[in-house]
């Protein structure tokens, strides 16, 4: 009688775990197929035919460096051949209708340790803090010539 309860308590716990992972690979299918963002989609436009190369911790800057804010997404410097990519460490609040206004400890780079904070342009009301992690750049590949391999 108790070797029989037994063996029904065995089935009875391992039935709900078996039945928990037989969907286990549709699950990880739909999880895998979560639409891109607006800023995502935008953001991967921008690296079309480019390859990120490795992540730095500055970028140097000129007066007319070019910035852009990709809303809830990342922050993007420079034009031409290569670009960095700054996501932040919260890349969900960063909204394109801010003033990003940073405080940089060196005048010709923009690090990781800068003080960065946004504003209302219109208002000049204090909006958030942004929190830099590395730059990573992005580099313009060459498309291979016809009939080069």
């Amino acid at each position: 009688m108790i070797g029989g309860l037994a063996a029904t308590l065995a089935l009875g716990l391992a039935w709900p775990v078996a039945a928990q992972t037989e969907g286990a690979p549709e699950v990880e299918a739909e999880a895998d197929a979560v639409p891109m963002t607006d800023g995502e989609k935008r953001l991967a436009k921008l690296l079309e035919g480019r390859v990120a190369g490795e992540p730095v911790s500055c970028i140097r800057t000129m007066r007319n460096i070019q910035m852009q804010a990709i809303d809830r997404t990342a922050y993007v410097y420079g034009r031409g051949k290569t670009i960095y990519v700054q996501r932040t460490r919260s890349p969900e609040q960063i909204d394109n209708n801010d003033t990003l206004v940073t405080n940089r400890f060196n005048s010709s780079e923009l690090c990781r340790v800068d003080n960065a904070t946004t504003i209302d342009p219109f208002t000049g009301i204090f909006t958030g803090v942004v929190f830099f992690d590395d730059f990573v750049p992005y580099t313009r590949v060459k498309a291979d010539a016809p009939g080069e391999g």
